[in-house]
Formats: C-alpha cells, sequence, structure tokens
C-alpha cells in the first residue's frame, strides 16, 4: 500500500501541474463569464442578417424607430452589444420603439457562439467580431453617425470599437460597464484566495480592458448607472468613468440594478443626453 502512495513532494507536483493545466488552458474564463444560448427567440419586428466573420457569420438583428420608418431612412445608427447571458434577438424591435422623435436604426449583434452567429462562444473573439459589426454598418451607414452601446460585458465590446475606429464613432452610450479584471480581482477573488480569481484575470483579452480603452477614447460618452447593481459593484462602474479621457455625461439610475430596464424619467434623460452626443459629433466632424 505503501508503494501507491507518492511521497508528499511529488502530490504537490502533481496537484501544481493539475492546477497550472486548468487554470491556463481549460479555457476558465470563456466557461465562467459566458452564458451563450442558441434558442429560437421572438424578435418581433426586427430584421435579420448576418455578415461574413472569420470561417463563418455573425448574426446582426436591425430595427428601425417610427420616424425613421416614415422618413424612409435612419439619421442615427446605434450599433448595441448586450449582456453575457443576453441576446441581440431580443431588443432591437423593442428598443427602436424608445427613439419615436427620432429617426434611429437598431443594429444589435450576437457575439460569435449565441443565437445563430457561428461559434465557439470565446472572450477572445468578442473585440474582433465588435469590430467586423462595425466595419460594415460603416459602410451602410454612409455618413450617418454611429453610436456604440454596450450594456454589461457589452460595453468592454463598444469601449474596444470605440478605441479601434476612432474616426469611425459618433458617441458611446455605456449601461453598467464592467473593468473585468479589477471586479475578478476584487469582489470575487477573497473567497477563493485568489487562486482561481487571478489566474482568470490573467487570461482576459485586452482588448476587453476597459480601463485601458476608456483611456484611449475621446468621442463624447453617456454613462448609465445602476444604483443599485448587484452583478458589478458601483464602486467598479466609477473606475471606468473616473477613466474616461473623453467628454462625459452620467445618468444615475435610481434604485436600479443590473438588468432593469431603462425607462421613465432615466429615458427622456438619455434621450437628451443622446441629442449632446449628436451635437458634439457635429462639430467633431470634418
Amino acid at each position: 500500500m505503501r508503494a501507491k502512495i507518492l511521497p508528499p513532494p511529488w502530490r504537490l507536483l502533481v496537484f501544481g501541474l493539475a492546477y497550472f493545466v486548468v487554470m491556463f488552458f481549460g479555457r476558465l474564463p470563456d466557461h465562467l463569464i459566458l452564458f451563450p444560448t442558441r434558442a429560437p427567440i421572438d424578435a418581433g419586428g426586427a430584421v435579420r442578417k448576418t455578415i461574413p466573420f472569420e470561417n463563418g457569420e455573425l448574426e446582426i438583428w436591425t430595427a428601425q424607430s417610427r420616424r425613421a420608418r416614415q422618413q424612409g431612412r435612419a439619421d442615427v445608427f446605434i450599433l448595441c452589444f448586450y449582456g453575457n447571458a443576453d441576446r441581440a434577438d431580443r431588443w432591437p424591435a423593442m428598443e427602436a420603439e424608445m427613439w419615436k422623435d427620432r429617426a434611429v436604426e437598431i443594429w444589435g449583434m450576437n457575439y460569435p457562439g449565441f443565437g445563430g452567429s457561428t461559434g465557439p462562444a470565446r472572450l477572445a473573439r468578442i473585440g474582433p467580431a465588435a469590430v467586423a459589426a462595425f466595419d460594415v454598418l460603416r459602410l451602410e451607414a454612409a455618413d450617418a453617425p454611429i453610436i456604440a452601446y454596450g450594456a454589461s460585458i457589452g460595453a468592454t465590446a463598444a469601449l474596444h470599437v470605440a478605441a479601434s475606429r476612432p474616426a469611425g464613432i459618433a458617441g458611446l452610450i455605456l449601461h453598467n460597464p464592467p473593468p473585468l479584471r479589477e471586479v475578478i480581482l476584487r469582489q470575487f477573488g477573497w473567497w477563493n484566495l485568489w487562486l482561481l480569481a487571478a489566474p482568470v484575470a490573467l487570461q482576459i483579452p485586452r482588448d476587453l480592458d476597459c480601463i485601458a480603452n476608456a483611456r484611449a477614447t475621446r468621442t463624447p460618452a453617456i454613462f448609465l448607472l445602476a444604483e443599485k447593481d448587484e452583478i458589478v459593484a458601483p464602486r467598479f462602474h466609477r473606475l471606468v468613468v473616473q477613466a474616461y479621457a473623453g467628454e462625459k455625461r452620467i445618468i444615475e439610475l435610481r434604485g436600479a440594478y443590473h438588468n432593469d430596464p431603462i425607462e421613465g424619467t432615466a429615458l427622456a434623460d438619455l434621450n437628451d443626453a443622446l441629442g449632446w452626443v449628436l451635437t458634439k459629433s457635429s462639430t467633431r466632424a470634418p
């Protein structure tokens, strides 16, 4: 029996090797952060389209506001990136109706591996996919301004697009932006003594670094911040706000939780702030 039991040093080596392999080769960030689904979702009146991406395609859902439909074109496009457990199918038709007095067209992108977008679902594919969607929209929008909207992890995609295409983005709307590395280390590291949190944080792709992209971005931005966010503590939102290099407006969502909708007074404030962004955009245009 004793011959079958490894000496303590060998046990530590085996455990250490297993830990290293699982932490750094098991794609833990993808499994712990992303929650892709493919089940059909009622998209309302949104229109589905696909664009090529890598060896597959990205699924985009589009919808126009009433004003845009009436005049036969949109004056502003909003490219939307949603949360890690959400889908683009669900929102564009409803969001287009939020802008009844503006001629707006919504483009909502499903991340790779979500909905009808070709998999696999990987954090490293979100940034390149977001830029690919923007590049296609830029061609279709012609001279119309493009606003990038990001909710939760979608804010990391929106900031990456703004940092990568600074001349093409008219403005940003960032709803509960999460600095992923900081959240993982400071909010979730203590209970596992950082043995899990540290390796996961180290593997977050650089292009999804909210803090770095905020420092590199100077386009006008609107921040929608939920006062009672139970997923991403509000103090982490503030890190992104403080790092943001461009002009910004902050809309405090009093009493709101992470996934609460924008409505009532906050929606009116958002509409006013969008007007401010578009005015700023027109003065920045060559």
